[in-house]
């Protein structure tokens, strides 16, 4: 029986496109850029998983991540990439003045409290993502929060996955259940962590072969029969 969530947050228990489009475009005003369109948003949005997935390959460090993202895509347009490292300082504070949670999760994560552990586990920087979970009331509801930033190592590298394993101390790690929206990173870690894998696959992906997925959400409601809990316990 499933006793302990390691909780992923950015697309996962938040709307991350939905913050990410807010600060870009607020920053842009703020810096004097011009407008930024649907269309640089987008554009933005597939350097930066790229960038991303680079990290979680081990190909490139987390300060390459923040700061080359941005200057890829302001050379691109045309903006000086020198306004990359300022620009990255605000935007780190900025993804977390729009919180939208998915699947009214904040009622989701209150009614498991208290009947089995949860914690935060993500990649996000130090700085946005202990804005978020304040600003959200998703910290304040967890046993405790694990980012990569502040462990000095990512998700999927198995030095995460220790680290937090050695801290929350399992009895068994089939007790133990990630939940999240990225194969690279939740889904890979978590399989080569020995535990039990659940993916937030809201736009209905395939299960691409490589991986191991124990179960496949597309609302993260539908976490409840998979704890042993049903409609009728709410």
């Amino acid at each position: 029986m499933i006793n302990t969530i390691l909780w992923d947050v950015d697309e996962t228990l938040l709307d991350f496109g939905a913050a990410q489009r807010a600060a870009l475009i607020t920053l842009f005003s703020e810096f004097g850029l011009g407008p930024c369109t649907d269309a640089m948003v987008a554009r933005y949005d597939a350097i930066n998983h790229i960038y991303w997935e680079r990290l979680e390959c081990g190909e490139i460090t987390k300060p390459e991540v923040l700061i080359g993202r941005f200057r890829q895509f302001f050379s691109e347009y045309g903006i000086d990439p020198a306004v990359s490292v300022p620009f990255n300082d605000r935007y780190q504070l900025c993804l977390g003045d729009t919180i939208v949670p998915r699947d009214d999760c904040l009622r989701l994560l209150d009614f498991l409290r208290g009947k089995v552990r949860q914690y935060v586990a993500s990649n996000g920087t130090v700085v946005a993502q202990t804005k978020k979970l304040d600003r959200s009331g998703i910290g304040k509801r967890m046993d405790g929060v694990f980012l990569s930033e502040a462990l000095g190592a990512e998700k999927p590298s198995p030095a995460f996955f220790r680290t937090v394993l050695d801290a929350i101390r399992p009895e068994r790690l089939d007790e133990v259940m990630i939940v999240g929206d990225s194969l690279t990173s939740d889904m890979l870690g978590g399989m080569n962590a020995g535990i039990v894998t659940c993916w937030y696959n809201r736009k209905g992906i395939p299960v691409p072969e490589g991986y191991r997925i124990d179960h496949v959400i597309g609302n993260l409601w539908e976490l409840l029969p998979l704890l042993g809990f049903t409609g009728d316990a709410l």
